[in-house]
């Protein structure tokens, strides 16, 4: 299947080596990955914002360049969920149904990287061998706007040598939400805390997640407060080999 690789702003400008992972998982399951360089920020950060008219260019761009792949495969839930289920709404917003449609035709072939995985290829075993103690938070556009479910769960347990541990409480946010973590700081710091808690309770060496966003924010969290637990994308694990360790 020839996937284009959507790798949106934060994991293209601080986080490349979830990029990188996901090809190689892509790859390893014989798919022909393309990584289009004309690609840019989707207009999710605009939309969420109140900026719907300085998101339309965007989504304009976004599926002039994406058009024509079997499918289009993103490390983030938020991104993918916008993608899904903004676009086309904001273009007939403002009136252009033509773009509405092209929008939706690339929405429909536009997956989560579990998704992908699980529910086209219909894969569960990727392959990978991780060897470490990991638990999961599973991120509030991923839960809530696509409906992943089981899906990341379902793909860990099948990592060899992995260790999963229940996180309690998995289902909070963990705070960040985008500008709700500058806009609302106190509450957001709070939330975390709570997060951070949880994950330092399971005793994991780990805390993975399908959003970078998310890992960012609770990573921070884990630092500050020496747990001795690290992130890392769910692509990352999932990518991992014994060749290719993703922890050294």
């Amino acid at each position: 299947m020839r996937v284009a690789l959507f790798a949106t702003c934060l994991v293209d400008g601080l986080f490349p080596d979830v990029a990188r992972a996901t090809v190689r998982v892509l790859r390893r399951l014989g798919h022909e990955v393309v990584f289009p360089q004309d690609q840019s920020c989707c207009g999710q950060m605009h939309l969420n914002t109140g900026y719907p008219a300085e998101a339309l260019p965007l989504i304009r761009r976004h599926v002039r360049v994406f058009a024509g792949f079997d499918a289009i495969v993103a490390p983030s839930g938020s991104c993918a969920g916008s993608i899904r289920h903004q676009h086309a709404d904001t273009a007939r917003r403002f009136g252009d149904e033509r773009l509405a449609a092209a929008a939706e035709g690339v929405a429909a072939r536009t997956y989560e990287l579990s998704e992908f995985l699980v529910d086209v290829t219909g894969v569960i075993d990727v392959g990978a061998y991780f060897p470490h103690r990991v638990t999961y938070h599973p991120t509030c556009h991923s839960l809530r706007l696509l409906r992943v479910g089981g899906k990341p769960m379902a793909l860990l347990r099948a990592v060899d040598g992995i260790e999963l541990a229940e996180l309690s409480a998995a289902e909070s946010c963990c705070g960040f939400g985008g500008t709700f973590a500058l806009k609302n700081s106190a509450v957001s710091s709070a939330m975390l805390a709570d997060k951070v808690a949880a994950i330092r309770d399971t005793g994991a060496a780990v805390c993975a997640a399908g959003d970078s966003s998310c890992l960012m924010h609770i990573g921070g969290g884990l630092s500050r407060l020496h747990v001795g637990a690290r992130t890392l994308h769910l692509a990352q694990i999932l990518a991992s080999t014994r060749s290719e360790p993703a922890l050294a």
